[in-house]
């Protein structure tokens, strides 16, 4: 059963990013409305309910409903969770940041321009990321797979790499761990999966065909399913029992594909210590196992297992 988690109310959510990712379920009255909105958000939160309905050309009805779609009482909860977003980028760009997020690089832009833009695309979808993501289901996720016979993940393309990064993490403190990336390997890894097992899927779009067909056979035979993605009514959603859900500003510039990349990255990551914490005296053993298996290839390792401590991060 895929289950469903309400938006949260009020600005720390990240209300523009959730416009722009929610906008295409919408209906066109209500997309219109998002439109509006993102198109420019300082003037949206100087209007009134009457002037935004006539500028979106719907009525003042059509924008409370869209209001209470995103999880705001009404009108004047929205306007101040704009306000204050706005207000945070005007800021920011005050002190020399690059807040065009969806502006693509240009050909002749200069390399500090270029930095700063990712800079910025990043540090917003990480910060959008952090505010929305459910804290509850990270939990759940994390103690199923503590506990775990058996946890497949599968990721295509870009995912793959996340989901490489969280392998390497649950591996290395003994969690029985696979990777799939290839469907056919992957669908016969899940017919074998049962209750006792987790499968977790990562698709930015939540719409690969290719991981949605791993996770649903995975659901079949009785694995709890985890999607990861950055739109909650994606196709992968609908055979997922937990969504997590990382951030994106739905643009197609490059800046903003690599920032939703680290946006999973930060999934994977609460995702992994968060299991180690509650595995920790197995983690702490089996960190210090694997790191003096392989300290006679790095320098200072013996050092380096004290000062990192056993939960810190994933080994390099």
């Amino acid at each position: 059963m895929t289950e469903t988690y309400p938006p949260p109310a009020g600005p720390s959510g990240g209300v523009l990013e959730r416009i722009a990712r929610l906008n295409g379920d919408f209906s066109d009255a209500l997309a219109r409305v998002g439109e509006q909105v993102i198109g420019d958000p300082a003037v949206a939160a100087r209007s009134t309910i009457v002037e935004l309905a006539e500028r979106s050309g719907t009525s003042p009805a059509t924008v409370t409903r869209f209001c209470r779609s995103l999880g705001f009482d009404g009108y004047a909860a929205l306007r101040v969770a704009i306000a204050t977003e706005s207000g945070r980028a005007e800021a920011q760009s005050n002190n020399g940041w690059q807040v065009d997020i969806g502006r693509e690089i240009r050909p002749d832009d200069p390399l500090d321009r270029v930095v700063g833009h990712v800079l910025t695309a990043e540090i917003t979808a990480l910060q959008d990321t952090a505010a929305s993501l459910d804290l509850d289901g990270v939990a759940r996720v994390a103690e199923a797979v503590a506990a775990a016979r058996r946890v497949d993940m599968y990721g295509i393309g870009g995912s793959a790499l996340v989901v490489g990064e969280l392998h390497m993490g649950l591996h290395r403190i003994g969690i029985p761990a696979w990777v799939w990336n290839e469907v056919h390997s992957a669908l016969a890894s899940a017919a074998l999966l049962t209750r006792e097992d987790v499968a977790i899927g990562f698709s930015h779009s939540g719409a690969t065909v290719e991981t949605v067909e791993m996770l649903a056979e995975a659901g079949s035979h009785g694995a709890l399913t985890v999607a990861v993605t950055s739109y909650p009514s994606s196709p992968i959603t609908e055979v997922s029992d937990i969504v997590l859900t990382s951030a994106t500003r739905a643009n197609n510039s490059q800046s903003d594909v690599l920032a939703a990349r680290h946006s999973q990255l930060l999934v994977s990551d609460a995702l992994y210590l968060a299991v180690a914490q509650r595995r920790f005296p197995r983690t702490v053993t089996a960190f210090e196992t694997t790191a003096h298996a392989v300290a006679g290839h790095r320098k200072n390792a013996a050092s380096d297992v004290h000062m990192h401590g056993p939960i810190a991060g994933k080994p390099r």
